[in-house]
């Protein structure tokens, strides 16, 4: 299914929606991460502040609809973004990794797979990875397909 057609089925599902949406897939792992926001053991994120001004792309906001795409570019599910904080890498807390759903939802965990991972995409960048960069943390929660009380 695609992004459009999962925001029609959505929005036609909840009625006329007050915003519109951005579509994209989680790094690293697309399809594994997607199925933990499906699972609802997902429910934050987090992306290298320098890449949004380099990109030109605006920081996500509170109130924003995302539709997650899988590896294929196939549309998963509808998230709205709850919460968006900007802060240095060394300072994201445990709580934090343990809503990101990841390994064993573990900071230690957390910080090796985020580092390993923002030193990748800021080296891609021409950029160099530092423990105070900032990192911009969302906190979201699944709003489409609707989870039935047997899934929950």
């Amino acid at each position: 299914m695609t992004a459009e057609q999962m925001w029609r089925d959505f929005t036609a599902a909840r009625g006329p929606a007050e915003a519109d949406y951005e579509a994209w897939a989680f790094g690293g792992d697309p399809d594994g991460l997607a199925g933990l926001v499906l699972a609802g053991i997902k429910t934050a994120t987090a992306s290298a502040y320098p890449l949004y001004g380099l990109e030109g792309e605006p920081l996500p906001e509170a109130g924003e609809y995302s539709v997650i795409l899988d590896s294929r570019s196939e549309a998963v599910c509808v998230i709205l973004t709850d919460r968006v904080a900007v802060v240095p890498y060394g300072d994201v807390g445990r709580e934090h990794a343990r809503r990101e759903g990841e390994g064993d939802r573990s900071l230690a965990h957390w910080r090796q797979v985020h580092e390993a991972f923002f030193r990748q995409e800021m080296a891609a960048a021409g950029l160099v990875f530092t423990e105070d960069m900032p990192v911009v943390c969302e906190e979201f929660h699944a709003v489409w397909p609707e989870r039935r009380a047997c899934d929950a």
